[in-house]
Order: C-alpha cells, then structure tokens, then sequence
C-alpha cells in the first residue's frame, strides 16, 4: 500500500480502510476529555494540526506539486472543508467535552451517519436504498444499546446542556465536510488535499488561538499530556482523515459515515485490551447489532 493510493480494491479492503479512522477517533475522544482541565480547546486543536501537517507534508509535497492547479480550480471548495471539518469541528469537540460527559458525547456522535443520510437527501437529493437504511437504523440501535447500558428507560433520564449543543454542532459540521467530499474527484490525490486542507485550518485557527492566549488560557505540560498531544497529531489527524477521505472517494458519503458506529464498539474492545474489563452481554448485543447493520449497508 502507497501512500498515495491504498489497497481498498475488495469490499474487505474497503471495510477495512473505514474501520481504522472510528478506531482512532474513539481514543480521540478520550484523550481530549482527559485533556480538558490541562489544556485549552482551540489551543489542543491548534497544536493537532501543526503536528500533523509537520508528518504529512514530506508525502505530501509531490502532489502538492503536481496537483496545484486542481487545488486551485476547487479552492472554495477546499477552504470550505478546512473550515468546516479540520478547524471546526475538532475545536467544537475539544470545548463540548469540557462540560459534557463521555456518554453524552458518544451518543451525539452516533447522529452522524443520520445527518450524513438527512442533509444528502435534502440538498443533494442522495436517496438511501432500503438495505442502507435499514442498515443505519440496526447500527444506530447497537450504539443506544451500548451507550444506554442496555437500559433504554435511561433515555429518559438523560439530559443535555451547554456542551452537548456545541458537540452536537461539530457533528453537523462533520456531515457537510463528509458530503462536501464528494464534490472533489476521486482522481485528486487525498495526501496532498488533506494537507492544503490542514494549512487552511491553520490559519483559521491562529487568531482564535492568539485570543485563547491573551485570555490567560495556557496548557500545563505533562509527560502524559505531551504524549496525548503526539497521539491525536498522527492517529486521529493524519491516518484517520486519510483513510476517510479515500473511503468516502471509493464508497460514498453515506456508506463512510456509517463506520463512524463502530467508534462505541471499538471502545468496548480498547477497554477489554488496555483496562481487562471484560465485555458486558448487552455491549456484545449492541457489537453485533453495529456490524449487522454495516453488512446490510453494503448489499445491493
């Protein structure tokens, strides 16, 4: 596998590609909520991106090269994705998660894939096929099982404030970026896109990140916070959106947004690896429910 083209020629290798970036993302979600007391949101987003942009652009300068005119011919459409889906939406999760709990947060999260499907109806006219729809409803009842403990009375027990509305925001804006991905030709090489789309972010962040400062807003440095820090840079940053760039070119925006279901499953199983908490029947219910509903999305 290249760089510039992975190896997602079979439907496993597709699978497979979409199944690593929720992977990352779900230790996203969790170093930034650990991270919230030590450091400021839009600073942690600011510095993601530098680390990230600092490991992508030694692959990234031959398509930047190559591709520059591209880029350019789909400059709105690109400064429109730095914006929405680099600069936004990680800022919008890192500040939500300072006042909203990990549940909450992993609830919202699984409203993606429904955004994905509502606004590429409502704009887009992207009618889902019945084995896709019926795919997304079995998936998005295995999240609610994990996420309610298999106790669906606990809905009525949730309640949301100030932070779920501004995590729920950055998983609108994620919706658009994922859409909004579809208008950039499969053709265009994704390594050199991501990082023109990182550098854009960069310099939307920058003033928010001056004024975060100027507020007296500053991180307090641990060995384990600098070690986050590297984490979030390279896994959720530059693996993660490159797999789900290439994955929505290759499988569309709706059958993409899916995967992100499997972000509670695979915190199931990183709980099991890295804390010896064994799984629990109704998490194992909703595991199989979420890739039930993945299979029956895929069949035509």
């Amino acid at each position: 596998m290249s760089v510039d083209q992975p190896a997602a020629r079979s439907p496993a290798g597709l699978a497979l590609l979409l199944s690593l970036p929720p992977l990352f993302w779900a230790g996203n979600f969790i170093v930034g909520r650990a991270m919230s007391g030590t450091v400021p949101p839009v600073t942690l987003s600011f510095l993601r991106w530098v680390i990230a942009l600092l490991c992508l652009l030694p692959f990234a300068l031959r398509p930047l090269r190559r591709d520059w005119r591209l880029y350019w011919h789909y400059r709105w459409r690109v400064l429109g994705l730095s914006i929405v889906g680099v600069a936004a939406f990680n800022t919008l999760v890192y500040t939500g998660l300072q006042s909203t709990t990990a549940t909450n947060g992993i609830l919202l999260n699984s409203f993606i894939p429904i955004l994905i499907a509502l606004l590429g109806w409502l704009f887009y006219g992207q009618a889902l096929r019945r084995p896709q729809a019926l795919g997304l409803l079995l998936s998005f009842c295995g999240v609610l099982t994990i996420v309610l403990h298999g106790d669906w009375s606990r809905l009525l027990g949730l309640s949301f404030g100030r932070g779920d509305l501004i995590v729920f925001s950055a998983m609108v804006c994620w919706a658009v970026y994922t859409l909004w991905l579809r208008a950039i030709p499969a053709g265009i090489d994704r390594t050199g896109l991501l990082a023109v789309q990182m550098a854009l972010a960069l310099l939307a962040l920058l003033p928010l990140w001056l004024w975060e400062r100027h507020g007296g807003a500053l991180p307090v440095w641990t060995a384990s916070s600098l070690l986050a820090l590297a984490y979030i840079g390279i896994f959720p940053s530059v693996l993660a959106y490159l797999l789900y760039n290439w994955g929505v070119a290759q499988a569309g925006a709706a059958r993409a947004g899916l995967f992100i279901h499997l972000m509670p499953l695979f915190g199931v199983l990183l709980s099991a690896v890295l804390l010896d908490e064994q799984p629990q029947p109704y998490q194992v219910v909703g595991m199989a429910a979420i890739l039930a509903g993945i299979a029956l999305s895929g069949r035509r």
